[in-house]
Protein backbone atom coordinates (compact mmCIF):
# COMPACT_ATOMS: atom_id res chain seq x y z
CA UNK A 1 0.00 0.00 0.00
CA UNK A 2 1.00 3.63 -0.82
CA UNK A 3 2.56 5.54 1.91
CA UNK A 4 1.30 9.18 2.51
CA UNK A 5 -1.71 10.72 1.91
CA UNK A 6 -3.68 12.95 -0.58
CA UNK A 7 -6.35 15.22 -0.95
CA UNK A 8 -8.54 16.59 -4.43
CA UNK A 9 -10.80 19.11 -4.95
CA UNK A 10 -12.71 21.48 -7.46
CA UNK A 11 -11.47 25.36 -8.06
CA UNK A 12 -14.58 27.34 -9.07
CA UNK A 13 -16.87 24.23 -10.24
CA UNK A 14 -20.07 25.54 -12.03
CA UNK A 15 -21.79 22.02 -11.92
CA UNK A 16 -22.72 20.69 -8.14
CA UNK A 17 -23.31 17.37 -9.37
CA UNK A 18 -19.43 16.75 -10.27
CA UNK A 19 -18.50 17.67 -6.74
CA UNK A 20 -20.75 14.35 -5.57
CA UNK A 21 -19.01 12.45 -8.26
CA UNK A 22 -15.83 13.52 -7.04
CA UNK A 23 -16.78 13.05 -3.45
CA UNK A 24 -18.14 9.42 -4.04
CA UNK A 25 -14.48 8.64 -6.19
CA UNK A 26 -12.48 9.93 -3.49
CA UNK A 27 -14.00 7.74 -0.75
CA UNK A 28 -13.73 4.61 -3.26
CA UNK A 29 -10.11 5.95 -3.93
CA UNK A 30 -8.53 6.23 -0.36
CA UNK A 31 -8.81 10.57 -0.28
CA UNK A 32 -8.04 11.80 3.23
CA UNK A 33 -10.48 14.72 2.10
CA UNK A 34 -12.10 16.96 -0.74
CA UNK A 35 -12.55 20.33 -1.05
CA UNK A 36 -14.21 23.26 -3.00
CA UNK A 37 -12.28 26.69 -3.65
CA UNK A 38 -15.25 29.67 -4.32
CA UNK A 39 -18.17 27.53 -4.67
CA UNK A 40 -20.24 25.60 -1.55
CA UNK A 41 -21.19 22.03 -1.97
CA UNK A 42 -25.02 20.92 -1.72
CA UNK A 43 -26.17 17.33 -1.16
CA UNK A 44 -26.59 15.43 -4.92
CA UNK A 45 -28.12 12.63 -5.96
CA UNK A 46 -24.78 11.35 -7.23
CA UNK A 47 -23.62 10.78 -4.37
CA UNK A 48 -24.84 7.52 -3.67
CA UNK A 49 -22.35 5.75 -1.50
CA UNK A 50 -23.13 8.85 1.15
CA UNK A 51 -19.57 10.18 1.39
CA UNK A 52 -20.03 12.76 3.32
CA UNK A 53 -20.07 10.66 6.31
CA UNK A 54 -17.16 8.84 5.50
CA UNK A 55 -15.10 11.75 4.27
CA UNK A 56 -14.50 15.19 4.87
CA UNK A 57 -15.05 18.44 2.32
CA UNK A 58 -13.65 21.65 3.05
CA UNK A 59 -14.49 24.58 1.19
CA UNK A 60 -12.21 27.80 0.98
CA UNK A 61 -13.60 31.45 -0.30
CA UNK A 62 -10.62 31.57 -2.41
CA UNK A 63 -6.94 30.61 -3.51
CA UNK A 64 -5.13 32.36 -0.72
CA UNK A 65 -7.41 31.02 1.57
CA UNK A 66 -6.93 27.48 0.56
CA UNK A 67 -3.18 28.03 0.84
CA UNK A 68 -3.10 29.40 4.07
CA UNK A 69 -5.18 26.21 5.38
CA UNK A 70 -2.58 23.47 3.52
CA UNK A 71 -1.01 20.57 5.22
CA UNK A 72 2.45 21.08 5.98
CA UNK A 73 4.57 18.94 3.01
CA UNK A 74 2.13 18.83 1.19
CA UNK A 75 2.76 19.15 -3.06
CA UNK A 76 0.09 21.17 -4.38
CA UNK A 77 -0.64 19.28 -8.21
CA UNK A 78 -2.78 20.91 -10.96
CA UNK A 79 -4.66 19.04 -12.84
CA UNK A 80 -4.33 20.99 -16.26
CA UNK A 81 -3.86 20.66 -19.76
CA UNK A 82 0.10 21.57 -21.09
CA UNK A 83 1.24 19.22 -17.99
CA UNK A 84 3.15 15.84 -17.31
CA UNK A 85 1.17 13.26 -19.34
CA UNK A 86 -0.79 11.03 -16.38
CA UNK A 87 0.97 7.86 -17.76
CA UNK A 88 4.54 9.15 -17.04
CA UNK A 89 3.94 11.32 -13.64
CA UNK A 90 5.28 10.23 -10.11
CA UNK A 91 2.46 11.31 -7.82
CA UNK A 92 4.24 12.64 -4.70
CA UNK A 93 3.92 11.07 -1.11
CA UNK A 94 1.27 13.54 -0.03
CA UNK A 95 -0.44 15.46 -2.62
CA UNK A 96 -3.29 17.81 -3.21
CA UNK A 97 -4.58 17.86 -6.54
CA UNK A 98 -6.32 20.56 -7.60
CA UNK A 99 -9.17 20.43 -11.03
CA UNK A 100 -10.24 23.24 -12.42
CA UNK A 101 -13.88 25.02 -13.54
CA UNK A 102 -15.59 22.94 -16.21
CA UNK A 103 -15.01 26.01 -18.57
CA UNK A 104 -12.12 27.54 -18.01
CA UNK A 105 -9.95 25.15 -16.06
CA UNK A 106 -7.41 26.91 -13.74
CA UNK A 107 -5.91 30.13 -13.58
CA UNK A 108 -2.64 30.75 -14.97
CA UNK A 109 -1.76 31.84 -11.57
CA UNK A 110 -2.24 28.92 -9.85
CA UNK A 111 -1.17 26.17 -12.09
CA UNK A 112 2.39 28.67 -11.80
CA UNK A 113 1.39 28.52 -7.63
CA UNK A 114 1.08 24.66 -7.59
CA UNK A 115 4.39 22.44 -7.35
CA UNK A 116 3.36 20.12 -9.73
CA UNK A 117 0.98 19.87 -13.24
CA UNK A 118 -0.04 16.83 -14.93
CA UNK A 119 -2.37 16.17 -17.82
CA UNK A 120 -4.31 13.35 -19.16
CA UNK A 121 -3.48 12.07 -22.58
CA UNK A 122 -6.58 11.82 -24.66
CA UNK A 123 -7.44 10.35 -28.55
CA UNK A 124 -9.15 12.88 -29.21
CA UNK A 125 -9.55 16.51 -27.28
CA UNK A 126 -7.74 16.11 -24.00
CA UNK A 127 -10.18 17.84 -21.88
CA UNK A 128 -12.48 14.89 -19.89
CA UNK A 129 -15.30 16.02 -17.33
CA UNK A 130 -14.02 17.41 -14.30
CA UNK A 131 -14.83 14.62 -11.93
CA UNK A 132 -14.25 11.94 -14.61
CA UNK A 133 -10.76 13.71 -14.37
CA UNK A 134 -10.65 13.53 -10.84
CA UNK A 135 -11.29 9.81 -10.73
CA UNK A 136 -8.68 9.11 -13.52
CA UNK A 137 -5.47 10.59 -11.23
CA UNK A 138 -6.77 8.83 -8.11
CA UNK A 139 -6.97 5.80 -9.99
CA UNK A 140 -3.78 6.41 -11.87
CA UNK A 141 -2.08 7.17 -8.16
CA UNK A 142 -3.40 4.22 -6.64
CA UNK A 143 -2.99 1.34 -9.41
CA UNK A 144 -1.10 3.26 -12.12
Amino acid sequence: MRRGYFGIGIYHTKMEVNIGTLWRSAQQLGAAFIFTIGRRYKKQSSDTSKAYLHLPLYHYLDWDEFKSHMPKNCLTVAVEMGGTALSSFAHPERAIYILGAEDNGLPDVIVDDCNMLVSLEAINIPSYNVAVAGSIVMYSRLFG
